[in-house]
């Protein structure tokens, strides 16, 4: 693990500062996390932490008061493993098959569809997952996924203060209770972004490993060019590769085959009938599409967006801006040129704001940013009451500071200096 202050970025504390001027400094000593985001964590985690055993015990999460499973998200990858254990890898992709499963493992029927729209290398996963009885998986799962998601936001911020930011993240209960994959997705994002600088294979290893949601690997091409990161680019084309391969040895062609036949069928149902509330996306595609507009307004705006996104990242990862803000920033596009992003996926927000706060930790806060970061976790709490696409509010909200604080050119990137072998040491 790389030392505290100098995690895999190399110098970011020279005379440079990442701040709009010492007069918008909340506090003299930069290095002290600010007591009232200390606080507001901590009442964030107590939050998670309690509602999980209350809502097991109430019969809120996984079984209902009669014994019954929850129809959730959870259970499409139990049964898509459990498919795949009994032979029939391809059949997860049939909605019908996939339905039948589960409600014989619910022990009930339930309208809609939980639909399996991930690429055959994912069933590994599920598999694993389906060798469990249902109710150990779906906590396992959860609790599996959140340690790595854990270590990487530590890495990040540089110090202790990580591990409570990263638990008290809100969508951490959306993940949770749902049983979905936000942990991982986020770990992996993270985890790239943390390891790019000094150790650009294990980084590339790491985006490859993310091709299980390839939405969310579009950026990184365009950040690779730009900043002639070819080892990352070439260790993750190759391990995206070799996942194919092994997953096509294990799942057969009919599995890959199902998966692209599919998934128009899924995108029809999701992105043109809105099958799932538009309230329940969290992209400027939804938010249009629930405040009642058009869809081809909703997908004007949306290549609108994604191309003005790419175009500013592509030239802030050709900048001398300091690595952390690069790193925030593409956390941040990630989830904004996707139309397909539900809340748990938010996950990825805490990541790039790890880095922002890793920035602040540094080198003092603006005044305006922690009232911001307030803002944002009001917006993704007040999604469980308003049922609309507050997570993109959020996103916009992080946006908009990663790049107050690109906008100062004094602001150079020393990320690109060889680490010393003093730099590395054990955690």
């Amino acid at each position: 693990m790389l030392e505290d202050g100098r995690a895999g970025f190399g110098r970011e504390e020279g005379p440079c500062m990442a701040t709009a001027s010492t007069a918008s400094i909340t506090h003299s000593d930069p290095r002290a996390v600010p007591a009232a985001l200390v606080k507001a964590c901590f009442v964030l985690f107590l939050v998670n932490a309690v509602f999980f055993p209350a809502a097991f015990f109430a019969h809120g999460w996984i079984y209902d008061d009669k014994g019954l499973g929850i129809p959730t998200d959870f259970v499409n990858v139990w049964a898509a493993g459990k498919l795949a254990l009994d032979g029939h890898p391809a059949w997860a992709w049939d909605w019908d098959i996939q339905k039948q499963v589960q409600i014989e493992v619910l022990g009930r029927s339930y309208d809609g569809n939980f639909a399996w729209h991930y690429p055959p290398p994912f069933l590994f996963v599920a598999s694993l997952l389906a060798m469990l009885p249902y109710p150990v998986a779906y906590i396992g799962w959860a609790l599996a996924s959140f340690v790595p998601y854990l270590a990487v936001m530590r890495a990040i911020v540089g110090r202790g203060f990580g591990l409570l930011l990263a638990a008290a993240f809100p969508v951490v209960l959306t993940n949770t209770l749902v049983g979905q994959n936000g942990f991982l997705t986020a770990a992996l994002i993270g985890a790239t972004l943390y390891l790019i600088p000094v150790r650009p294979v294990p980084a590339g290893i790491c985006l490859g490993l993310l091709s299980y949601k390839p939405q969310y690997g579009l950026l990184f091409p365009i950040v690779l060019i730009a900043a002639a990161q070819w080892r990352v680019f070439a260790a993750a084309a190759a391990t995206t590769i070799m996942l194919a391969f092994v997953s096509w040895l294990a799942f057969g062609t009919d599995s890959w085959r199902a998966f692209f036949e599919w998934m128009p069928m899924f995108s029809q149902a999701f992105l043109v009938e809105g099958r799932a509330p538009w309230g329940k996306l969290q992209s400027i595609f939804a938010t249009v599409r629930y405040l009642g507009g058009a869809e081809q307004l909703a997908w004007g705006l949306q290549w609108t967006l994604g191309i003005a996104v790419a175009v500013t990242l592509a030239l802030l990862w050709r900048s001398r801006v300091v690595y952390s803000l690069k790193a925030a920033a593409l956390a941040t596009g990630i989830l904004l040129v996707t139309p397909y992003l539900f809340l748990y996926d938010v996950m990825v927000l805490a990541i790039a704001i790890a880095f922002l706060v890793r920035v602040g930790l540094r080198h003092g806060f603006g005044r305006h940013e922690l009232p911001a970061l307030a803002l944002v976790a009001a917006l993704l709490i007040s999604y469980s009451f308003v049922g609309a696409p507050t997570g993109f509010a959020a996103t916009l909200v992080v946006a908009g500071l990663v790049l107050y604080r690109c906008r100062h050119k004094r602001v150079t990137d020393a990320s690109t200096q060889p680490m010393r072998n003093d730099e590395l040491i054990r955690i």
